[in-house]
């Protein structure tokens, strides 16, 4: 985790100024965006391991930012937003964000939400893959594939979404209640509980466009399940 770069997205100097230096204190390495368009341009360029994108800024927001970012790969996205509104939050979620935080926020909570999305990305959980009908996770890359036709074929999956699935996937007809899915998946996060109800949206809509139905049934009243017993 340490030397990672991280992408500070934010038009106001003084906070880009405060997370800067709160985060080259504890050992990351850090650049900077006040736009939309240059904020993707270093992106291309850099590869950063994660991006704080603040939602307000101009010349492409950031919830199109993310759109964007979300089209050419999944680095993890921490949006920040002055919005305090949940609907705000769910745009920001159902794009792909890999948490939020609110403005006015504490300086060290943002390096600790930010070290927290680094450390699943890279892949604190270990383990052998694991198979289930047509589904492959590989716990140790942090990679999920379709399996057709004896090729493995590879999702495309947010980090809260890969968590999601590769939690399930060890219970695949278990009932998961939303509280547990949030907080196996998503611990470090103050996201709601109905958050879960955008990732499982969004995995099952990734899962349908690669030609795999019948996943993620809800279960009325209590949550959801990977899959249906047959």
């Amino acid at each position: 985790m340490e030397n990672s770069l991280v992408l500070i997205v934010e038009d106001e100097p003084a906070i880009a100024r405060i997370l800067d230096a709160y985060l080259l204190r504890e050992g990351f390495r850090t650049v900077q965006a006040s736009d939309g368009e240059t904020a993707l341009q270093h992106h291309a360029v850099l590869k950063p391991d994660l991006v704080l994108l603040d939602a307000g800024i101009p010349r492409l927001d950031g919830f199109a930012v993310l759109a964007r970012l979300r089209q050419s790969g999944s680095t993890p996205v921490i949006m920040v937003t002055a919005l305090a509104d949940d609907i705000d939050r769910l745009s920001g979620l159902h794009l792909g964000a890999d948490d939020y935080i609110v403005k006015p926020f504490n300086p060290q909570e943002v390096v600790a939400r930010v070290k927290a999305v680094l450390r699943r990305s890279l892949g604190e959980q270990k383990g052998a893959a694991r198979r289930f009908r047509g589904l492959e996770v590989d716990f140790d890359s942090y990679a999920a594939f379709v399996l057709k036709d004896g090729q493995r074929q590879p999702l495309t999956l947010t980090l809260s979404e890969f968590r999601i699935l590769a939690h399930m996937i060890r219970h695949p007809t278990q009932v998961f209640a939303r509280a547990d899915i949030l907080d196996a998946c998503m611990p470090e996060s103050d996201a709601l509980a109905r958050t879960v109800d955008t990732h499982v949206s969004n995995l099952r809509r990734k899962l349908e466009e690669m030609g795999e139905t019948g996943f993620l049934p809800a279960v009325r009243g209590i949550g959801y399940r990977l899959a249906d017993p047959q």
